[in-house]
């Protein structure tokens, strides 16, 4: 799928400072999630928040998964993929539902969210697939990471916790030097200012650029924007 320069009016960097709501914290349950009848069969999130705010499903973790299923289904088996701060790990888990892979899908946290990774692996019958991987944003990347040099990275509400971004920054920019013509699929929901900064300081730092979608007049409404990141020249 093709990516144009963003729209000014559904720009995060044009929105007021206002802040978002979160979505309203839930009960430990599994739910089953077929991304608009794009997956079958669908995929079994169990989500627990008691390990974090990760544990439960996020509106841009939808919203990217669904761009991969709808625009990339037939085009990424031989893919490298990494996801960064999976949670429980919906994007993840519904692209190894949905797209056949060559390779074994990373989904990756921080050592908190491995637990409940794990079971959700299980629970869609995906341990021969998708492995779970501690990734602390800022660190030194996993040897197996190095080893694996992933050229899809997946990333879905990422930007939630503004202490972070820096160490989120130096991951992106690891990752892409690591495999120079690796892309990143970005998605993140606008909350408050210092969004808007991340932003900024993404631009200086890759190529970002905004991702067409059917969907996307809807899930701009509700601030949410895709964009990929690549190694700048």
């Amino acid at each position: 799928m093709t990516s144009r320069s963003e729209s000014p009016e559904f720009s995060p960097l044009a929105f007021g400072e206002e802040f978002t709501a979160v979505p309203a914290y839930k009960a430990a349950s599994t739910t089953s999630v077929n991304f608009s009848d794009l997956l079958a069969p669908p995929l079994q999130l169990h989500e627990d928040l008691k390990s974090g705010c990760g544990g439960q499903l996020w509106p841009a973790g939808m919203v990217l998964a669904q761009q991969m299923l709808r625009y990339h289904k037939n085009s990424i088996q031989d893919a490298r993929i990494l996801e960064l701060g999976a949670g429980g790990g919906l994007v993840g888990l519904g692209v190894a539902i949905g797209c056949k892979l060559d390779h074994t899908l990373y989904i990756t946290d921080q050592e908190n969210m491995m637990e409940l990774m794990h079971k959700n692996i299980v629970l869609n019958g995906l341990e021969s697939r998708v492995k779970e991987l501690v990734l602390n944003w800022g660190d030194s990347l996993p040897e197996e990471v190095i080893t694996e040099k992933p050229n899809l990275i997946l990333a879905a509400d990422c930007v939630y916790f503004e202490p972070a971004f820096p160490l989120l920054l130096t991951t992106l920019e690891d990752l892409l030097e690591l495999c120079k013509e690796a892309v990143i699929y970005f998605c993140f929901k606008k909350r408050r200012r210092a969004d808007m900064q991340f932003m900024k300081n993404a631009r200086k730092k890759f190529v970002v650029e905004e991702i067409e979608d059917q969907d996307r007049d809807t899930f701009s409404r509700e601030g949410l924007f895709l964009y990929t990141f690549k190694r700048k020249p």
